[in-house]
């Protein structure tokens, strides 16, 4: 494998007849393989190039050690430019989102296979990566989630567009509680394709470099299902019991109601003492009231934007909310002071002005001069 001191390691597999399997891992086992800038920039050009290799059949992507594919985004380097820059853009921010961004749509958009294997912590940026893989696998110990409630930040990375395709009410429930999910609800509100055993991953590779790969695209995605389903067949009474399923009828009833309040009040009135549900309901209470309003907003834009455009907008509410200081508090109080007491700038949803929702979601560009102005423009 090159590099074995890089932030991404690259190693390129020969299947039996020439084809070759293209595997990138995320190289930061420490950090839980949070994705640096470093990792982005890495990845872009790499992916690029794999996309365009003919020699190239699938990708797989996945993370250093046992317990974490990607913990999230690595946030310290975006918390040090807000600090320097109170109130103002942070060309930072600007510049780590972009990427982050344009690497998540290039997965979403890719064409040749790309497994994910999402083994232990996938979170935030992690789930970015994940989420539009054409083939997500999950494990015994996946726990997934969008915390972003309690960093002042809100689920973004393509979030407004898969949060909006999920059953009814379960965008809203783990945008607003942040809850962590396992392999059986990931596979329920489609985040995830197929479960197999961690412990079978080297088996299964060996199993990929038997396949006859071959030029066609829609053939290869076919025979990589075939594969995953053939070996989930295997493994499937090892899959955990879904957390969501028991509070599936209360989670539903949340799309129907017309306010964020009443949606907060449906959460914290749902029955049932179970740990997971109790806290879903504590994150809920800790995380930022301007962040609840980002979520609401977001799910109600409903499936009407296309996924290019979901980028956009959700790049200039990042960069907006890196100017507001929310995010910056809330990183100060959950990972650099971490004395878990945000100084929230509202007290309750109900104290928010509209006017400061407004704002978020104005875009700082003009159209000609967004960021992501050319994304998806060939395939739209």
């Amino acid at each position: 494998m090159d590099g074995q001191n890089d932030v991404v390691m690259y190693q390129e597999l020969t299947a039996q007849n020439g084809k070759k399997i293209g595997i990138a891992t995320l190289n930061s086992e420490k950090s839980l393989n949070a994705l640096s800038l470093p990792m982005v920039e890495s990845l872009l050009p790499k992916l690029a190039s794999w996309q365009a290799d003919s020699s190239i059949s699938m990708v797989l992507l996945q993370g250093s050690g046992e317990k974490a594919f990607c913990a999230g985004g690595d946030i310290r380097d975006l918390y040090k430019a807000m600090l320097d820059k109170p109130g103002e853009y942070a060309p930072y921010v600007e510049e780590f989102f972009t990427k982050e961004y344009t690497l998540d749509y290039l997965i979403h958009t890719f064409g040749k296979p790309v497994l994910v294997w999402g083994n232990g912590i996938v979170m935030g940026g992690g789930l970015g990566l994940m989420a539009g893989a054409s083939h997500r696998v999950v494990t015994v110990s996946s726990r997934i989630a969008m915390p972003e409630m309690a960093i002042g930040l809100y689920p973004d990375v393509g979030a407004s567009w898969f949060l909006n395709r999920m059953p009814a009410g379960c965008g809203l429930f783990l945008g607003l509680t942040g809850a962590s999910i396992n392999a059986a609800d990931a596979k329920f509100i489609s985040l995830a394709d197929n479960f197999l055993l961690h412990e079978r991953k080297d088996a299964l590779v060996e199993k990929l470099l038997q396949i006859k790969w071959g030029d066609t695209v829609a053939l290869n995605h076919q025979k990589l299902s075939d594969a995953l389903r053939s070996e989930e067949d295997q493994c499937r009474t090892q899959m955990p019991l879904s957390q969501i399923r028991p509070h599936q009828t209360e989670i539903e009833m949340l799309a129907k109601h017309s306010s964020l309040a009443d949606v907060i009040a449906a959460i914290n009135a749902m029955p049932g003492d179970d740990k997971w549900l109790v806290k879903a309901k504590a994150s809920l209470d800790y995380g930022s009231p301007i962040t609840a309003h980002i979520v609401f907003e977001l799910l109600k834009l409903g499936q009407s934007k296309i996924l290019a455009d979901s980028f956009r907008l959700e790049l200039g509410l990042s960069v907006q909310c890196g100017k507001l200081g929310e995010f910056t508090e809330g990183v100060r109080a959950l990972l650099m002071d971490k004395d878990l007491t945000p100084n929230w700038q509202y007290k309750t949803v109900s104290d928010v002005p509209q006017s400061i929702i407004d704002e978020l979601f104005t875009s700082p560009w003009a159209a000609n001069e967004h960021p992501l102005r050319e994304l998806g423009q060939l395939d739209n």
